[in-house]
């Protein structure tokens, strides 16, 4: 029974949110203890947002009415907004900022050819579409070799910044140990009006310019989009006058307050909410070892627990490499509606229409001895 705010006793609810690219499911504590789960839409021209909606409908309130304050203590969050922007490449244009001389460096990257035997090549495609080169260098030992110019940074920064460019994400080499010049570089891109400024000494303070660099880009690709999202989120509860306190899961598998939630700590925010649950339900259930694979309507993930949670330091996703601790998840872009849209058709009796496409459960087997003649899954 879904119990309305107006007959819970005194006390607040609390409210635990799975966002996914499909559908958003929602489990709402009580002030009696009582869990009321709720599944919706992410995506309906009914609501603006599918969590908030979930909220409302379970406090009983109206779409659109104001949230009581005190009527909510905590949300808790994970989402799939940056794992589908990044699978599906739908993140912020991104501009890339560089000492010169090594604006091909991300894109060389570790010279890595993980086919090969390959003879067509197919590079993953880089997140950022535009490149600035700095006339800078600090070398290793701290040394400056060439300062940057202020008066050519602002130039370079607004011809960009004319050309469409909101975000920006600034590397140079050593300034995980020497930022002063991407935070002289920063300071001129915010005052320019760029929404997004990532640098690479606080997105990744760590030695190697590559891998400080993809993270910076990620970064700088990824969190409009969180920025976006989470002020919707923090309006539409109208946290400071509820007094709701949200927080989102990280690739990690911990929480962070709404204003910390970065692009690239994001990567994987639902499918690590996805992990700690299968790991806490298998070891309820009597087994520490378990392999978890969960297809949702966006994505697939997989991932297993051997009594301790796994991290990386340092992955790929989505052909996308970055260095920020994540649980270990292997993500590919095919979620149930894609898999099922792919399946072939070689004979006549096995087309399907596509208004009975969603209605298919299982892919039809060729009537034959021969299992290499099956019809692949």
């Amino acid at each position: 029974m879904r119990l309305s705010w107006n007959m819970a006793p005194a006390g607040a609810w609390d409210f635990w949110i799975d966002r996914g690219g499909t559908f958003t499911d929602v489990i709402g504590r009580d002030p009696r203890g009582r869990l009321h789960p709720m599944k919706l839409l992410s995506e309906s021209p009914a609501y603006a947002d599918a969590a908030v909606e979930a909220i409302r409908r379970l406090l009983g309130l109206a779409s659109g009415a104001p949230i009581p304050a005190g009527a909510i203590r905590v949300v808790k969050m994970g989402t799939t907004v940056a794992t589908n922007a990044l699978l599906e490449r739908r993140g912020e244009r991104t501009l890339l900022v560089t000492t010169r001389g090594f604006r091909d460096a991300l894109e060389i990257g570790y010279q890595a050819r993980p086919k090969i035997f390959a003879r067509n090549i197919q590079k993953p495609e880089q997140l950022y579409s535009g490149v600035v080169e700095i006339d800078e260098r600090v070398l290793a030992d701290g040394t400056v070799e060439a300062p940057p110019d202020p008066e050519s940074v602002r130039t370079a920064l607004a011809e960009a910044k004319a050309q469409g460019y909101d975000a920006a994400a600034i590397v140079f080499m050593h300034a995980y140990r020497y930022p002063a010049h991407e935070r002289l570089v920063g300071r001129i891109a915010r005052d320019l009006g760029f929404a997004q400024v990532s640098e690479s000494h606080v997105a990744s303070a760590l030695i190697k310019l590559v891998g400080r660099g993809d993270t910076t880009v990620v970064d700088a690709y990824l969190s409009p989009i969180l920025a976006r999202y989470v002020g919707q989120v923090s309006r539409d509860l109208d946290i400071e006058r509820t007094g709701a306190r949200v927080m989102f899961m990280m690739s990690s598998g911990g929480l962070t307050s709404a204003n910390l939630f970065a692009g690239k700590d994001a990567i994987l925010s639902g499918p690590a909410g996805g992990v700690v649950a299968m790991a806490r339900t298998g070891v309820s259930a009597g087994f520490r070892r378990v392999i978890g694979f969960d297809m949702g309507g966006t994505s697939t993930d997989v991932a297993h627990f051997d009594g301790q949670f796994e991290r990386a330091f340092e992955t790929e996703v989505a052909g996308v490499r970055m260095r920020a601790p994540m649980m270990k998840i292997h993500t590919v872009a095919a979620g149930g509606p894609d898999r099922i849209a792919s399946l072939p058709a070689k004979r006549p009796d096995e087309v399907r229409p596509p208004d009975d496409i969603m209605n298919i459960t299982r892919a039809p087997v060729r009537s034959t001895s021969s299992a290499r003649e099956t019809c692949p899954t």
